[in-house]
């Protein structure tokens, strides 16, 4: 019986039912400013075909299923015999098969890939992030199995295809196969020059086997993992299938999946190797070295990742504070919620604007660009991932107690919030890295800031920041006990220079004066009244059909 008190009103209707490439001004823009003409309209009609999916019921439907339902480990069948497989929610397989099939395993072959993967990636993880894992891990396996031209011709057509298989097979057998990573071990971590895998050398040239551990195996479900383990001449990189040649099942002991804050539809196991197959990747004692182009593909999508959950954190607090009165009049009217936002809006924006000109720069493949991504991407990965939490967490609080409970989304897109900051190198490793290419490769930093002098002359507030930017670079006597403080005011800078050259007045004015000239409080909400947040919330506006 419906009591009568109970008359429903003022309830914010679901953002559901529209294109999430299209209603998204900076990324449609960065696609259009980066990509050749003569692909444009193919690439734009896919994501937007993308965009439509990942903002429908059905999508947001998957996504709820497959973080209901987490991945459960099955290590032996009803005989006994050790199998160790991953059994996921229909859901995940929808998910995953969809990304697929547009493509975002597909980047290193086409023409503009790069821009376009890492566009539809940030549409796509809207809809859902967990299963963003394994597709980052077989799109950033390419770069180092190319170090091996015969594993590259067996292997990249494979990780590059657009057919989804489940299920674990020869990988000759499979239209298309995903792969994992493992690399950290429990005693050593990020530190993975202390890992005590060992590799010994079969007759066969190029074969070992394994015997060791790895604390966290990304995707232990995939058909292949590159891993690091120590051989004769020092650490090295391994190819490691799951599923032999003859159809039998390497050793690949899953001791247990982990137990995560987030990422929950996910997999992430701890295995355990015992004579397991493999094939040397690189040099023997090079692994390092083979397998870093891995780890900086796979650190811009932890950039494009967060720059995703932003996004959809504030086009969610944008629409409920559309639709949602209080004292007297829309949220959205309200000159401070329209600060909140508009704060919230920015820090979007910049962060999209700065993944897609990674991107780009990964197509162009020049020197100079080369140089640029080798201090840019691990600045990225730094700042961007840290400002996700701090974003999503008030985007939350603009729905106030109907962004907390689960049927708003909000509290799963919190606990993914984090992930992107620790894996890949937490925010210390990246400070670091930038560190060690600011002191042995003088062009990185001669590419960075000829980008960042793009911009010089525009505004004020970017010319002193350039200008602080380069007493503190001047001086590195001691610098790692600072390393934070500079890298994040090289991010700061460089989004501040490509916002200047890219973005709309208002929206580079509301970054500079903030982020850069220091008119802006420690939270959010906090952007000097005089500028025009107006035109910067309504830009950030999710495109509602």
């Amino acid at each position: 019986m419906a009591a009568s008190t109970h008359t429903v009103t003022n309830q914010v209707p679901p953002l559901v039912g529209y294109d999430v490439f299209a209603g998204d001004r900076a990324l449609t823009e960065a696609v259009e400013r980066h990509l050749a003409h003569g692909i444009l309209r193919e690439a734009q009609e896919e994501l937007s075909t993308l965009g439509r999916a990942a903002g429908s019921a059905q999508a947001q439907e998957w996504g709820a299923q497959a973080n209901e339902n987490p991945p459960k480990l099955r290590t032996h069948d009803r005989y006994g015999h050790r199998v160790d497989e991953v059994d996921f929610h229909p859901a995940w397989h929808r998910l995953l098969g969809h990304a697929v099939t547009a493509g975002l395993t597909d980047a290193w072959g086409r023409e503009g890939g790069h821009v376009r993967r890492a566009a539809g990636f940030l549409v796509w993880t809207q809809a859902e992030a967990g299963h963003g894992c394994p597709l980052s891990m077989t799109h950033a396996a390419v770069p180092a199995l190319r170090t091996d031209p015969a594993l590259a011709a067996e292997w990249e057509p494979l990780l590059t295809s657009h057919v989804y298989e489940e299920g674990l097979r020869p990988a000759p057998q499979k239209a298309g196969v995903l792969f994992g990573m493992g690399m950290t071990e429990k005693q050593g971590g990020t530190d993975v020059r202390s890992n005590t895998t060992r590799a010994e050398a079969l007759a066969a040239d190029g074969e070992y086997l394994l015997t060791g551990h790895k604390w966290f195996c990304s995707a232990p479900m995939s058909d292949g993992f590159l891993v690091l383990a120590q051989a004769a001449d020092g650490l090295s990189c391994f190819l490691v299938p799951r599923v032999l040649p003859d159809g039998s099942r390497n050793p690949f002991a899953l001791q247990r999946l982990k137990d995560k804050l987030g990422n929950r539809s996910n997999a992430s196991g701890e295995v355990e190797f015992d004579g397991t197959w493999a094939r040397r990747v690189g040099e023997e004692g090079r692994g390092v070295r083979t397998i870093i182009e891995m780890v900086a593909a796979t650190r811009l999508d932890c950039v494009v990742g967060s720059a995703a959950l932003m996004r959809q954190a504030v086009a969610q607090a944008i629409h409920h504070s559309a639709h949602r009165s209080a004292f007297g009049g829309l949220l959205i009217g309200k000159p401070l919620m329209r600060n909140v936002l508009a704060d919230l809006a920015l820090e979007s924006e910049a962060a999209t604007t700065l993944a897609l000109r990674l991107a780009a720069a990964y197509d162009a493949d020049t020197e100079q660009e080369r140089a640029f991504l080798r201090i840019a991407v691990p600045a990225a990965k730094y700042w961007v991932t840290k400002r996700c939490s701090a974003v999503v967490g008030e985007a939350l609080e603009c729905l106030g107690g109907n962004g907390y409970v689960e049927e708003s989304g909000m509290p799963r897109l919190l606990r993914e919030a984090p992930l992107n900051s620790i894996w890949e190198g937490s925010g210390n490793v990246q400070a670091l890295d930038v560190l060690r290419a600011l002191q042995r490769e003088p062009g990185a930093l001669d590419a960075f800031l000829r980008e960042v002098g793009k911009a010089r002359g525009a505004d004020h507030r970017l010319d002193a920041a350039i200008k602080d930017l380069l007493t503190e670079l001047a001086d590195l006597e001691a610098v790692e006990a600072r390393a934070r403080r500079l890298v994040e005011r090289m991010a700061l800078v460089l989004q501040g220079s490509l916002l200047l050259r890219w973005a709309p007045p208002e929206v580079a004015d509301a970054f500079c004066a903030s982020r850069l000239g220091g008119d802006w409080g420690s939270a959010f909400g906090t952007l000097p009244h005089s500028l025009d947040l107006a035109t910067v919330v309504e830009r950030a506006r999710a495109g509602e059909s």
